[in-house]
């Protein structure tokens, strides 16, 4: 009874790995080579950190699919990408496109860092020490 339950459960389980892996027959080396370089310049928007390449969600391998879809009906990888941003926008990109939309995300950085530096350079010369102040003190005898 317990051997039947044991074999009726692997064999769930082995339906339910054989439906997670979704392999992509590619037609020589190249061609998975560009597809894995593709791949992991995109996003998964389910996963978001993960790139497409990496991800396990459904709808990373429904755009792994496509991916390889537009591969093979001879669009190029700015085609490929294009369509990917028409369809979902510049966040599929790792590496959106310098334009005003993006402007936040690549020079906020460099923009807060440039108000904090700012911030610290007029709190360190209103706190610091006044010159001629030590001189005084020194002259005077007075080290305390």
């Amino acid at each position: 009874m317990i051997a039947r339950l044991f074999a009726g459960l692997l064999l769930v389980l082995l339906a339910f790995a054989a439906q997670a892996i979704d392999p992509i027959q590619f037609k020589d080396a190249a061609e998975e080579a560009r597809f894995q370089g593709l791949a992991k310049e995109l996003r998964c928007l389910v996963c978001q950190n993960e790139s497409l390449a990496d991800s396990t969600a459904g709808l990373a391998q429904d755009l792994r699919r496509d991916l390889i879809e537009q591969m093979r009906s001879g669009a190029d990888d700015k085609q490929i990408k294009a369509y990917l941003t028409d369809r979902y926008g510049d966040f599929i990109l790792y590496k959106p496109p310098v334009k005003p939309t993006t402007w936040l995300l690549w020079f906020g950085p460099a923009a807060m860092f440039a108000v904090a530096l700012f911030v610290l350079i007029r709190i360190v010369r209103r706190n610091g020490p006044v010159a001629g102040d030590d001189a005084t003190d020194i002259a005077s005898g007075d080290w305390e």
